[in-house]
């Protein structure tokens, strides 16, 4: 049985649940209203029976380096280490979003042709929404390929803000996808 541990931290967007295993690795990111979304996840990708949840303060420092990326050390989120279930190809697609560099963007379509997968934008885009681990594999840097911001389980108004955070958009730009 795999023995996670789970802390929660206030951001600028709401309150987030990091997950990790006793090793430090992430497994699971996300926003505490969408916790049955990470709990699904991780049933399964590990089995309802097959993890056990443990709180823990500030386990191995991945709260605190989210928190720093939060208050604009940016780079950080590049050092956290990740560790995913799932299939491969949803693994693949997970990897190719921590090549993304901070402050740009790519379409679905650009993320499949990476993947040597040229037609397989649907499945990116169903591979980006089973992430378990958002913000660290940053989901949020994948838009539509009319520009649409799309995609982000977390809101849209979320994924905009992390893009401004970022350097994508700036505040007096506003958005360029309402």
């Amino acid at each position: 049985m795999l023995t996670l541990l789970i802390d929660k931290t206030n951001t600028p967007l709401g309150e987030l649940q990091i997950i990790s295993d006793e090793q430090g690795n992430l497994r699971g990111v996300e926003w505490t209203e969408f916790e049955h979304r990470l709990m699904r996840l991780l049933g399964l990708h590990y089995g309802k029976a097959g993890f056990t949840l443990n709180s823990a303060n500030n386990p191995f420092g991945l709260t605190e380096k989210l928190q720093r990326y939060f208050a604009g050390e940016l780079a950080i989120i590049d050092t956290l280490p990740v560790a995913t279930a799932g299939t491969d190809f949803q693994r693949q697609v997970w990897q190719q979003l921590r090549l993304i560099p901070c402050g740009e963007i790519i379409t679905y379509g650009t993320l499949a042709e990476r993947l040597g997968k040229p037609t397989a934008s649907r499945a990116v885009g169903m591979a980006n929404g089973s992430n378990p681990i958002s913000v660290v594999v940053p989901c949020h840097r994948v838009i539509g390929a009319k520009g649409a911001l799309t995609g982000y389980a977390g809101g849209v108004a979320r994924k905009e803000w992390l893009l401004t955070h970022e350097g994508f958009l700036t505040q007096q730009q506003g958005s360029l996808f309402t």
